[in-house]
């Protein structure tokens, strides 16, 4: 390979070849890091939180951002738990009650992205004011509904949806990985992936090349939330409850992934590809000090250390 190509290559690849680093750092140093369980444990660990960042990725590719993921996570897995004690109590049988309170926090958590992007549009509200109220609003919501106690009414079959294997694969890493390439292929071949980038880079532009700038910030807005609520799901058939608490923290992380994948906080820059890098890159990096029996306390600085090294060198690159 020519030298100036050897280069781009790099330069463009910095965080998959600080993944590789790290990866034959911790086989040296780990025990068990390589085996199949562990690998398989680290891409469950980070299924749920890597939905949400491909759509995260979509949105602030737009130039917009969402701090509510978290809650919304928490506010769909108790919205399921609520309905499906709900309906049960009124005499459907579990096995339609539950699928409808899906099917249910799917919908309303669709329309809270909506809803967002709709008062973007509409009220020309920067989305990180509303996001942070939405934040507030759904955590809150989830209090409210389980009345700040775990609600437990769901199956034992329900379990499948976050804990289970499918040809010995954890069923969330499939479901991970069947976003990964259906937003990447959105986003790389599709008129409406080539809008998000326009309308992030320069929204006027946009408007007058002929793109519904709205749209696009509404759709991008509703599928962040909706990833969300699939997430919200997974993660209470995981530990089978609806749990006002779960997820606290995970919009920091989230969009710590995207930034550390490389996409741009200005809008107009970015690739599913590299979130996918991102957030596996931090699952790795919790693993592996987990295996170190490293404290809690220096994992929280040695993660923060690496976030900030990592975008820095996305900034250079």
């Amino acid at each position: 390979m020519p030298l100036h190509k050897l280069r781009s290559w790099m330069k463009h690849s910095i965080m998959e070849i600080v993944l590789l680093v790290l990866c034959a750092a911790l086989a040296f140093r780990a025990e068990g890091f390589f085996s199949m369980d562990n690998l398989l444990n680290v891409l469950r660990n980070v299924s749920m939180q890597g939905l949400i960042a491909f759509g995260m990725t979509m949105v602030i590719i737009s130039g917009e951002i969402d701090l509510s993921v978290g809650s919304a996570v928490a506010f769909a897995g108790c919205l399921t738990a609520y309905l499906t004690q709900y309906l049960t109590g009124i005499g459907i049988i579990l096995e339609v009650a539950l699928p409808l309170a899906m099917l249910s926090s799917l919908i309303v958590g669709g329309c809270v992205g909506c809803i967002t992007g709709f008062i973007r549009v509409r009220h020309k509200v920067p989305t990180f004011i509303i996001t942070l109220a939405w934040m507030t609003i759904l955590r809150g919501a989830a209090e409210l509904i389980t009345n700040g106690f775990p609600l437990t009414p769901f199956p034992e079959w329900y379990n499948f949806i976050g804990g289970g294997y499918l040809f010995n694969i954890p069923f969330p890493a499939i479901v991970f990985m069947f976003t990964f390439v259906a937003i990447n292929f959105l986003m790389n071949y599709t008129t409406f992936g080539r809008s998000i980038y326009a309308v992030g880079g320069n929204a006027e532009a946009a408007r007058l090349s002929g793109i519904n700038v709205a749209m696009v910030r509404i759709l991008v807005m509703a599928a962040v939330a909706f990833l969300a609520a699939i997430s919200g799901i997974m993660q209470s058939a995981e530990i089978m409850s609806g749990t006002p608490t779960m997820a606290a923290g995970w919009e920091l992380v989230i969009i710590s992934a995207v930034i550390i994948g490389g996409t741009s906080l200005l809008g107009g820059k970015g690739t599913i590809r590299g979130t996918l890098t991102g957030i596996i890159f931090l699952g790795v990096l919790v693993n592996g000090m987990t295996l170190l029996n490293i404290s809690e306390y220096w994992q929280h600085i040695v993660q923060g250390t690496l976030i900030l090294a990592a975008v820095l060198a996305n900034r250079e690159r």
